[in-house]
């Protein structure tokens, strides 16, 4: 539990650690009302929320509108809207916060609803098939929280903010070990609205956020080494 909490301020931190106070990116050659992190490098590289929300917010897409829609991604979620939001176009952190949540949230409705109606109407297309058993399998092997700890399990396990974990993972998770939608609707709300308190406290923090960051890396890193270890000895008397 140690290691999940720990890797989710470095996941956190990964897309956080970056300098604030955001200026105005008609100085740097980008269009209208579209912003760059202050101090940015030419060759800084930007993560996949970050660019997508460049490239939203030049044609024109108003910035709350593009925190929305990032939230909403799989993966990139809001965890990576929220930096977004508060990095890249320097809104208040309790805006970026309620905005990401939102857009998080939405896609959460119909996954809960209609994953089991996709997988019956899709089920016998070889191709949709195929994908249903990854993503079953994949996720059984994530969710192993869930089944110890059921609802505070699901909350935690999308307060986490890896890769890994999150509202669309911890919706499919809900569904196939059959969680009630409604209960299965505010276990992922909290934990939401949990990743969302800690990717804050991250993007706020800054250069601190990277030195977290390094901390929890290290931490998980020496925590795998170690659990490796063991198992081997444990196998090795065991044979």
């Amino acid at each position: 539990m140690k290691a999940r909490v720990l890797a989710g301020l470095l996941a956190g931190a990964a897309v956080l650690a970056q300098d604030p106070g955001p200026v105005p990116a008609q100085q740097r050659g980008y269009g209208p009302g579209c912003y760059e992190f202050a101090g940015e490098e030419p060759g800084r590289h930007a993560g996949t929320g970050e660019k997508l929300a460049q490239g939203l917010n030049e044609r024109g897409v108003p910035t709350e509108a593009v925190v929305i829609i990032i939230s909403t991604l799989p993966i990139v979620e809001l965890r990576g809207a929220v930096p977004v939001g508060i990095n890249l176009f320097g809104m208040r952190w309790w805006k970026a916060v309620l905005l990401s949540v939102v857009g998080n949230m939405l896609p959460i409705f119909l996954v809960l609803l209609l994953l089991d109606r996709a997988v019956r109407w899709l089920g016998h297309i070889r191709l949709f098939r195929r994908f249903f058993d990854w993503l079953f399998a994949r996720t059984r092997r994530k969710s192993g929280l869930i089944e110890r700890y059921e609802f505070l399990g699901l909350v935690l396990f999308v307060a986490i903010p890896l890769p890994v974990t999150g509202a669309w993972t911890g919706s499919v998770a809900a569904v196939i070990m059959g969680v009630p939608y409604w209960r299965a609707m505010l276990a992922i709300l909290l934990g939401v609205c949990i990743a969302g308190a800690v990717v804050t406290i991250l993007s706020l923090l800054g250069v601190w956020g990277a030195v977290i960051a390094g901390t929890a890396l290290a931490a998980v890193l020496a925590n795998a080494v170690i659990s490796g270890i063991r198992k081997r000895r444990r196998d090795r008397r065991q044979a």
